[in-house]
């Protein structure tokens, strides 16, 4: 594919969707200059943070910054469990059918708040195109993971009454087992990427997106190369 001469913005947790869609980006959308953002917000599972800086190496972004969002975690923390000082994260055995629908882990408006900002610098440096690895969850689901809400953010955005930000989610209807497949096409090492939502030195192998990841893989008929401490 000839190369794509329009920037692009990508967010990058770290995570396997986000790292598969910088590659994607870039690869197979063909925007050679592709901008990572990824952000602490004091999230339990900082440690993909490193895997974020090492993807957007080996993928080739044109740059990559870390924001510091820390205060969100002592602002948020009585609303999710995936910040320091919230309760604890659960075992997805443990959630309700209701709590699947909107688990602990949800962060309260987090996906708005760093889409606006993935905005807000897109305009700034003249990118109109922001990504983000929104996906289908097979097990539980966010909100603001949805075609839905980016149908609806892309609304608000178009109000710029000079050129409009468009968000960017070619994920959000695909089992994360595609995803993964796509990652091993794009030959992305998923050795390098995080899930765990415990951010412990080992993943967990039972919080929900840990679970997700150990199916996703499986039914994607691919090695996952990194090690839990339990199976679900």
């Amino acid at each position: 594919m000839s190369e794509n001469q329009a920037p692009a913005v990508v967010l990058l947790s770290g995570g396997v969707d986000s790292t598969v869609l910088l590659h994607h980006v870039i690869q197979r959308l063909a925007h050679s200059r592709a901008h990572a953002l990824s952000f602490d917000y004091a999230q339990r599972h900082a440690k993909e943070l490193d895997c974020a800086r090492w993807q957007a190496r080996a993928a080739g972004a044109a740059s990559h910054r870390v924001i510091d969002l820390s205060f969100l975690g002592e602002l948020l923390q009585a609303g999710t469990s995936l910040v320091a000082g919230g309760a604890d994260v659960p075992d997805l055995a443990d959630l309700s059918a209701t709590q699947l629908g909107q688990p602990p882990t949800y962060i309260p408006n987090r996906n708005m708040m760093l889409l606006a900002m993935g905005a807000a610098f897109a305009e700034a440096n003249g990118v109109y195109d922001v990504f983000y690895g929104a996906q289908a969850q097979d097990e539980y689901g966010y909100w603001d993971c949805t075609t839905d809400f980016v149908a609806r953010l892309n609304h608000t955005l178009a109000l710029n009454r000079a050129r409009p930000i468009i968000i960017h989610a070619p994920f959000a209807e695909m089992p994360k087992a595609e995803t993964v497949a796509l990652g091993v096409e794009l030959g992305v090492d998923f050795a390098h990427t995080w899930s765990c939502y415990r951010g412990g030195a080992q993943a967990c192998g039972t919080c929900p997106t840990c679970v997700e990841r150990i199916n996703a893989f499986k039914a994607a008929g691919v090695a996952d190369p990194i090690r839990y401490e339990s199976a679900p």
